[in-house]
This record gives structure tokens, sequence and C-alpha cells, in this order.
């Protein structure tokens, strides 16, 4: 699967979920960390990519309706951490096909 990755996700999730398979990049590589979220949004649909992220701007389905993008997932936690971040999206990303 294409994913891409915001900035406000470790950085180490682009090696775990690309030794599933899955082909992954982030804003940081892409060098447009910083820039406006619908900048963001633009490049991950542009690339076909499922759009994995913290920011809560991205949680109003209005904009952002179920079927018109390539996907997104938005992650909060009740208890928040980097690993605890990571564990849950390897978790959720470890039972979809690599080829989706």
């Amino acid at each position: 699967m294409k994913l891409k990755l915001d900035e406000n996700l470790p950085e180490s999730l682009v090696a775990e979920l690309a030794t599933q398979g899955h082909d992954v990049d982030n804003v940081r590589l892409e060098g447009i960390a910083g820039q406006s979220d619908p900048s963001v949004w633009r490049a991950a649909q542009t690339a076909g990519r499922f759009f994995i992220t913290q920011d809560l701007d991205f949680s109003d389905v209005r904009q952002f309706k179920p079927g018109t993008h390539h996907g997104l997932m938005l992650v909060r936690l009740r208890v928040p951490g980097r690993r605890a971040l990571a564990a849950r999206i390897i978790d959720a990303f470890r039972s979809v096909e690599a080829t989706s």
C-alpha cells in the first residue's frame, strides 16, 4: 500500500512499515514539512497515497469525505507517546495487504 506519513509521526515508521512491504513516504523526506495542510494533503493525493496523521485539522469528514480520496487515518491515543503511536500504526497496517 502507498502510504504518506505526516511530520507529526515518528520517522522510524517509514522503515517499520516498509518492512511489511508498504511503499512509505513522509512529508520530511519529500521536503514539504511545515507547509500548509492543504499542500500536504494535495501532495498525498497527487501521489495516490493513504495519508496518516495526528493532526485534528484532518478530522472534518465533510471536507475529507470517505470515498473521495486515497485514504486517511487520524490517530489519537488516550495515552500518547511515540512508541505507543508507532506500535498502533504498525499493528493497523500489519493485516493490510501491501499491494492494496
